[in-house]
């Protein structure tokens, strides 16, 4: 019997209800899905037209399991925690502090080599998995590896002075790093995807369309990483701050995204994975459902970290522990 640790609901008209120590998904009398609380480890509520009962929040609060919600659209726009969660103070004070003082820009800087650093690693990769089947494309993608990462040079200038002196070359670097990135994309995609760029919110295209679905999901995995450490999500370093902006989130979520959502899409794509959209334009719950069990699937994998290898899911909350542990004076970098 496979064991649930993500429920997921994308249909329109089911709902999410407690029975004994699990969860089921329903409609119409009709057992969709289930989960052992005791296994669980977040639901995740994809659309409209999904409810959910107070004794199955109660019991996912109780146990520290997130419910997260996606719109339809692809737009992270709440989650529910248990409050005790959010009751830590000290590690709260050092990292509004941190933003007035060197911590601020060193952790400012390592967010965007991270990033940077995934893209020119992804690309190489790429470029090894085509060597000898398409070395022309090869070629071009090692070349965008290295001219991605010649974006690094761009940190190590402002790496003493003041976060607001150097947001600017730090969003620079990321931003013209990122260009070179995408650049690289088409060449690699079928044809038949129309893939013409990287679009955001909006995009209508069927390859940014699961790249959107797939940075919402980890921006909850990124968020509820940050809570559980103890920290605030709209306190951030790089990103400014804005009523209602999650800033920190935006933050850590930038060095996972190629290995979380891009590597994952891209392959999904070049294995022609099947997208199938409503007459309105967006995903079809069937595809939106399919996808994210891939993602979720995949933030189960090992990968390396620290001269180890672990989850990857478990790596983002180890990544935040270590931002806590950093503001706090506990880690020296």
């Amino acid at each position: 019997m496979t064991i649930v640790k993500q429920l997921i609901a994308e249909t329109f008209g089911t709902h999410i209800g407690k029975y004994s120590e699990r969860l089921k998904l329903t409609k119409g009398g009709e057992v969709l899905a289930q989960a052992p609380l005791l296994h669980l480890e977040s639901v995740l509520v994809i659309g409209r037209g999904i409810s959910i009962s107070a004794d199955a929040l109660e019991a996912c609060c109780e146990r520290g399991i997130p419910v997260q919600f996606i719109s339809v659209n692809g737009d992270p726009y709440a989650s529910i925690y248990s409050s005790a969660l959010t009751g830590t103070i000290l590690t709260r004070r050092e990292q509004l502090a941190a933003f007035q003082d060197e911590r601020g820009t060193h952790l400012a800087l390592r967010f965007a080599a991270g990033k940077i650093e995934n893209q020119a690693t992804l690309l190489k990769y790429w470029a090894k998995t085509r060597k000898e089947s398409a070395p022309n494309i090869a070629d071009m993608l090692r070349q965008r590896s290295l001219e991605v990462r010649d974006h690094l040079a761009w940190l190590d200038r402002v790496v003493t002075q003041p976060l607001d002196e150097v947001r600017g070359t730090l969003l620079a670097a990321e931003g013209n790093a990122a260009q070179v990135y995408w650049s690289a994309i088409q060449p690699i995609l079928p044809a038949h995807y129309g893939w013409t760029g990287r679009i955001g919110r909006g995009a209508t295209d069927p390859v940014n369309q699961l790249l959107n679905y797939g940075y919402a999901i980890l921006y909850h995995q990124i968020e509820r990483a940050i809570v559980m450490a103890g920290l605030d999500p709209y306190a951030g370093f790089i990103h400014t701050d804005r009523p209602g902006k999650p800033s920190l989130t935006l933050d850590l979520i930038e060095e996972f995204r190629t290995e979380a959502v891009d590597r994952v899409v891209f392959g999904l794509i070049n294995r022609d994975f099947a997208v199938i959209q409503e007459e309105s334009g967006l995903l079809d719950a069937e595809t939106r459902k399919r996808f994210a069990e891939k993602i979720l699937a995949h933030l189960e994998t090992t990968v390396p970290y620290q001269q180890k290898k672990y989850p990857l899911r478990h790596v983002i909350q180890m990544q935040a522990r270590q931002v806590a542990a950093f503001v706090r004076g506990n880690e020296p970098e």
